[in-house]
């Protein structure tokens, strides 16, 4: 009936193949006042974060104890006295994606981060696999660090026998394990820290961060009184500023590029932020910086102190300053690295419990994960149960091995989120789900626009007919060349949106094949190169393409106004997919074996739950502009 009665959609999901495969591709809305106000609408999270705390938990989150160990690693196989450039490179790469999360979380402040703006933007079965791999992220990430610091504290108390029994790892010789209890008390720890409310808890984290922080300048202060007393020897050698070439130094920025992962857990909390267009966009501005202006300044000192192929690939900090006789200086070193990994547990189990609940208010895990306790506005179930199953994993296992299954999650949401940008900008949802339940206020609002005449036109067409006027309209180009002009009006003829999303999709191809190829150094020459060429001209003709068309107008009116808006779009995101895939493809076959594991059980509980329990399945789409004149009819608000 009319444009809504005859062409709005189901989203599919009755079981048959065909459902099966339209609901993949369904997406949410943008969480509104609408889909967040009163009646049978989910509880909603305690708004108490600003600027600073959102700072406190991006650099908690990213400055990890890794630090203290990798500028000596990096240093000696990699880049030499060159490390600062490798870092600043690195930053610059995070901060690209960082761009992309900032436009993202202030345009949709909604619990859930990259797997709310893949649900949004992408599709439902794209969302749950970002989703399900960030939850292992999170749990393996945690449980690393835990048993990372129970020998970090060891060290700071004398030495690897001097915590008390209770906490002491211990060997199992029936299990062949060494069990580790004193990361499970730290998870257990700020779990409940977590449970007491999201203001204390980052407050604590703010703190634990400030003297970490203190102790990276105490690094680098006394390590320029020292270099300047020595003469920085570390810089005054025969090889030169770059003894591993240029190609050394790049290595190192592939390498020390995972320092800077954790920003991403600030895009988490976008639902608790007082004001998240203005915060969001501060909080991860300012942590990366802060982050990768620490990085910076210490690697300056610490290769300057000693000569790079000199360095302890363990302990290259402490044993700088016990080569030049502050021997304890190791001590605050080691109380940094402490604290940076306490303050990395907060970042690691903060986030897991809101995908959780952001994934259970979807329907596509148990509503069980969405409770919110009422009174510290918090999700303490999903908090809880994350926390003991992060527990029990540091306990019982080393985790090391798996520590690059970690990355995975990271990459893989990076990459979504540079993609959803290239979405929202040139093909945007032009439909949105409303609950069947309002299927009598959409046929009533239908029968009222058509009575007046306004949309007769359209009458008995489908929710896409209704936004054809958008795809054909033309709009007067001012400055632009006339070759451009002219291609802008063939593409325009030929459904600039229809072109804009097959484009995009070419674009992530060619740079899979790209990086795929470059990053296998087996392959025959003339196969790579091949692949090379095929993948470059992918790549190169999508960002011909989508520089030449228009973005879509109805990219003003999505999400949120007033937020960030990622700069030089579409080479930015374009960048980003280059970068992060070929990060994803150099991980290993090992990691992937793992992941691909975990992925497959994924697709499972999906298939068998969440596919039936969706909160979508009954929904029924239609065109965005009218969206909130039924909601207005209705009087109702979204279940």
């Amino acid at each position: 009936m009319g444009f809504l009665g005859g062409g709005s959609q189901k989203a599919g999901g009755n079981g048959s193949a065909g459902g099966g495969l339209k609901g993949l591709v369904r997406r949410k809305q943008v969480d509104s006042a609408h889909t967040m106000s009163g009646g049978g609408g989910h509880h909603q999270l305690a708004k108490e974060l600003s600027v600073l705390h959102l700072i406190a938990i991006g650099v908690g989150s990213t400055i990890g104890a890794g630090v203290y160990i990798l500028v000596g690693t990096v240093a000696r196989e990699h880049s030499g006295p060159a490390l600062t450039f490798s870092f600043l490179i690195a930053g610059i790469a995070a901060a690209l994606s960082a761009f992309c999360y900032a436009e993202l979380a202030s345009r949709c402040p909604s619990a859930g981060s990259a797997y709310h703006y893949s649900y949004i933007c992408v599709g439902e079965g794209v969302a749950w696999l970002i989703g399900w791999a960030l939850l292992l992220e999170y749990t393996i990430g945690g449980s690393a660090v835990a048993r990372g610091i129970s020998p970090n504290l060891a060290l700071l108390f004398g030495g690897g026998d001097s915590l008390p029994a209770f906490l002491a790892r211990q060997y199992i010789p029936g299990l062949d394990i060494v069990v580790d209890p004193c990361a499970a008390v730290l998870v257990i720890i700020v779990t409940g820290l977590l449970c007491v409310g999201i203001k204390e808890s980052t407050l604590a984290q703010g703190i634990v961060t400030t003297a970490n922080v203190c102790a990276m300048i105490f690094v680098i202060v006394a390590g320029s009184y020292l270099g300047f007393k020595t003469g920085w020897p570390g810089y005054e050698l025969p090889t030169g500023y770059f003894p591993f070439g240029v190609d050394g130094m790049l290595a190192g920025s592939a390498t020390v590029f995972f320092a800077y992962i954790g920003f991403d857990s600030v895009a988490s909390t976008a639902e608790e932020v007082k004001n998240p267009q203005r915060d969001l966009p501060l909080g991860i501005a300012a942590a990366l910086s802060i982050c990768c202006a620490l990085y910076m300044m210490v690697s300056i000192v610490i290769v300057g102190l000693v000569p790079y192929f000199a360095m302890d690939p363990d302990t290259p900090i402490s044993s700088a300053f016990a080569s030049h006789g502050m021997h304890w200086a190791a001590y605050i070193i080691t109380a940094g690295a402490v604290t940076a990994l306490c303050s990395t547990l907060m970042g690691s189990i903060l986030p897991q419990p809101r995908i959780l609940m952001a994934m259970a208010r979807d329907g596509l895990l148990p509503a069980f994960f969405s409770d919110i306790n009422k009174r510290t506005q918090v999700p303490i179930k999903s908090t809880i149960v994350t926390g003991i199953g992060s527990a029990i994993l540091a306990f019982f296992m080393d985790v090391s091995q798996l520590a690059g299954m970690v990355s995975v999650g990271t990459l893989l949401a990076f990459t979504m989120v540079a993609i959803s940008v290239l979405i929202l900008r040139y093909v945007p949802p032009d439909e949105v789900p409303l609950p069947s339940t309002l299927q009598e206020s959409i046929d009533a609002y239908t029968d009222s626009q058509e009575s007046s005449g306004i949309i007769s036109e359209v009458s008995g067409g489908t929710s896409k007919d209704s936004i054809q006027p958008l795809l054909d309209k033309k709009e007067a180009s001012i400055g632009y060349p006339i070759i451009v002009e002219k291609v802008q009006e063939i593409l325009t003829e030929k459904n600039r949106r229809k072109i804009a999303g097959w484009t995009i999709m070419f674009t992530c191809i060619g740079a899979l094949i790209l990086t795929y190829a470059a990053s296998s150094l087996g392959l025959p020459s003339s196969v790579r190169f091949s692949l090379c060429g095929v993948g470059g001209t992918f790549l190169l003709s999508g960002l011909i393409v989508l520089t030449c068309i228009d973005q879509d107008e109805g990219r003003h009116k999505f999400g949120h106004a007033g937020g960030f808006i990622c700069p030089f779009v579409p080479l930015l995101p374009i960048v980003c997919i280059l970068i992060n895939v070929y990060l994803l493809i150099n991980l290993g076959a090992a990691t992937w074996a793992r992941v691909s594991v975990w992925l497959l059980v994924g697709v499972l509980v999906y298939v068998f739950y969440g596919r039936t329990h969706s909160s979508l399945l009954d929904a029924v789409y239609v065109p965005a502009a009218h969206a909130d004149e039924i909601f207005r009819s209705s009087g109702d608000s979204l279940a």
